[in-house]
């Protein structure tokens, strides 16, 4: 069969969206134990965002936001339930970007060409922060997962 697999695992045709995957990834501050978000500044688009990036061929689409999570935040992480699937353009082109709650497990951020610097931040200045409405509806989805966090 020609096509591509899905972000969640569906077949797509090969002209269909390009596929990527990420995390909001989450932990609780030291010492409160408040909920704080983890975000990615991009240099390139001089945007603040979610860890996200393109599956690889043949790679599922869990798999490649782990992947995406570690090499952009430094930081291993236990995935959890799955959040809102985002649908956009660009460049022209569809987008889809299958997302997971994703409690961070250890690691340390080094700054690279892709990705300089990162911020943890409780949800509201997360949502103020975050340069795109459909980064902040993830946050949303979050909260509503971790009610009592």
């Amino acid at each position: 069969m020609n096509g591509a697999v899905g972000a969640r695992g569906t077949r797509r045709a090969v002209n269909g969206p390009v596929l990527a995957a990420g995390c909001v990834l989450w932990r609780r501050s030291e010492p409160s134990g408040r909920l704080e978000i983890c975000l990615v500044h991009r240099p390139r688009y001089d945007d603040w965002s979610h860890p996200k990036g393109k599956l690889k061929h043949g790679e599922p689409a869990l798999d490649a936001a782990l992947r995406e999570v570690l090499e952009e935040t430094g930081h291993h992480c236990v995935p959890g339930a799955p959040l809102p699937t985002a649908r956009y353009l660009a460049n022209g082109r569809p987008k889809e970007v299958a997302y997971w709650a994703a409690e961070a497990a250890g690691g340390s951020f080094v700054p690279g060409s892709e990705v300089d610097r990162v911020s943890w931040l409780v949800p509201e200045a997360a949502r103020a922060r975050l340069s795109q409405d459909r980064d902040r509806e993830l946050v949303d989805a979050l909260l509503a997962l971790l009610p009592d966090l």
